[in-house]
């Protein structure tokens, strides 16, 4: 048996397996795995779908219209909610003691927190209106993104 590793360490391993840093030989599929297959039977994760990929528009989904995202998507692909960062963030902080920017977006626990305890004495609703202002990705009770504009 010829030993073609300069190195003088047998290539392959008793039982036939190849010896680590060694490749397997062509066509040795020592698992029996299938490649992933795609969209028409190719290998690959068949992404983009047919059509071409594309870029969206500001305001537009990807791929055309989406139901679920009628103010189309941030940068990390979560939907905008049809409420505003703006309209939270004033409400909760002229009328925050009653906890109008929350009920405004609808997160209810927070909201009747705020309206029991007078927007934690006034703290509270100003701590939190700031935030809602200031804060990026800040979401509304469906889990959208309140949008800046």
């Amino acid at each position: 048996m010829s030993n073609p590793n300069p190195y003088g360490q047998p290539s392959e391993q008793p039982g036939g397996q190849p010896g680590y840093g060694y490749p397997p030989p062509v066509g040795n599929n020592p698992y029996q795995q299938q490649p992933p297959q795609g969209q028409g039977g190719q290998p690959g994760y068949g992404y983009p779908p047919p059509g071409g990929a594309g870029y969206a528009q500001p305001g537009q989904a990807a791929y055309g219209y989406d139901p679920n995202a009628p103010y189309g998507y941030d940068a990390y692909g979560r939907p905008f909610s049809s409420k505003t960062k703006l309209v939270a963030g004033l409400l909760q902080l002229l009328v925050g003691g009653l906890g109008a920017g929350r009920f405004y977006t609808g997160h209810y626990g927070l909201a009747v927190g705020q309206l029991l305890t007078c927007g934690g004495l006034g703290i509270w609703a100003l701590i939190d209106g700031i935030y809602l202002l200031v804060k990026e990705g800040v979401t509304d009770s469906d889990g959208r993104v309140l949008r800046s504009s």
